[in-house]
């Protein structure tokens, strides 16, 4: 009897392509692992829901710090998800990608601070690629993410 294959769910948001180009690397190099069976669903946080999350075995966060934060995007589709799944979700694994312009460490802390209500297990250090966009117009402008940071 063949078992029911596990399900990744990456979510991801982006303002200005960074953070969507490392989701789609991680979706890519996801679906092309030889070594495991598993249904990878790529989603932008406007599309997903608390049902993805509920049927997703495993799950890749990816978004860009804003302003020292998580996204207000993804903090907000966090909010909506955490009660109608807290207890229902708990010792799933994570991984966390960051496309910040400076250190991305406090979101790192802010998505691992609630993942840890939910009971989540991170299975790997949270990936930061770091642009060095520190003026207004590098901050806006769409970003370019290197192929070595991609393979990541």
């Amino acid at each position: 009897m063949a078992s029911e294959a596990k399900r990744l769910l990456i979510v991801w948001h982006s303002r200005t392509g960074g953070s969507q180009q490392m989701a789609e690397a991680a979706f890519q190099s996801a679906k092309s692992a030889m070594n495991i069976e598993c249904d990878v669903v790529l989603k932008g946080v406007p599309e997903c829901t608390e049902s993805d999350v509920l049927a997703a075995d495993g799950y890749i966060f990816v978004g860009p710090e804003n302003l020292a934060a998580l996204s207000g995007e993804m903090k907000a589709f966090l909010d909506l998800c955490y009660y109608p799944v807290l207890g229902k979700i708990e010792g799933r694994p994570y991984a966390h990608l960051v496309c910040a312009g400076s250190d991305g460490t406090n979101a790192v802390r802010q998505l691992a601070r609630i993942v840890t209500g939910w009971r989540l297990k991170a299975v790997r250090e949270p990936l930061i690629v770091n642009t060095a966009a520190q003026t207004e117009e590098d901050i806006l402008a769409p970003k370019v993410i290197d192929e070595a940071d991609l393979e990541k």
